[in-house]
């Protein structure tokens, strides 16, 4: 794992190999429709900055990266998606988590690792995971009632300036169960 810091003295870990703009424009979403699903070509940009670290409860020391993405259609260039979060890491734990909030009255804690597999030549590998019976995803009474999200995952993978991610959010929604609404995409560090 890195041990490089940024002018701010915090150490940010593995979080530092996210850091800057990121562009993509070779996505793929695939989402529910009320007569099947369908299947979206996007382009997006994620910018993640240092944010600094933060102490909770006197003894858990966070380092923050906080990320603004935001994905447009191919097909009329309109945004579809702007998402809001952070991603911390705890180094006593080497715990990676993620949370974000979409326009949609929904807002999601996702937990889990941050690996530097041996061989992979300088890639990171964070992947987070939560329920919602595990009380990490939060969402509007009409959302719950409508189009509830019940499970997400995120992995993302970082090697130099080339980041891959496959992200899965299961929903409840038009009759359907447990609806695998995935999205995924390549993206280089342009600044």
């Amino acid at each position: 794992m890195s041990e490089l810091t940024t002018n701010d003295g915090v150490d940010y870990g593995p979080l530092v190999a996210l850091l800057g703009e990121w562009r993509g424009d070779k996505g793929v979403d695939r989402a529910p429709e009320p007569d099947g699903e369908e299947r979206n070509p996007y382009y997006e940009t994620i910018t993640f900055e240092a944010a600094g670290d933060v102490t909770n409860c006197e003894d858990q020391v966070l380092a923050i990266v906080r990320y603004h993405q935001v994905v447009r259609r191919k097909s009329n260039d309109k945004v579809f998606h702007d998402q809001v979060g952070f991603w911390l890491w705890e180094p006593a734990t080497n715990t990676v988590m993620e949370t974000f909030t979409i326009p949609r009255a929904v807002a999601v804690v996702a937990t889990g690792t941050v690996t530097a597999p041996e061989g992979a030549d300088g890639e990171v590998v964070f992947e987070v995971s939560c329920a919602a019976e595990g009380s990490g995803i939060a969402q509007s009474a009409y959302m719950f009632d409508n189009g509830r999200t019940t499970a997400f995952s995120h992995r993302l993978s970082v090697k130099g300036d080339q980041m891959r991610y496959t992200e899965s959010t299961t929903l409840d929604i038009y009759e359907k169960r447990s609806y695998d609404h995935k999205d995924v995409n390549t993206l280089t560090r342009v600044g």
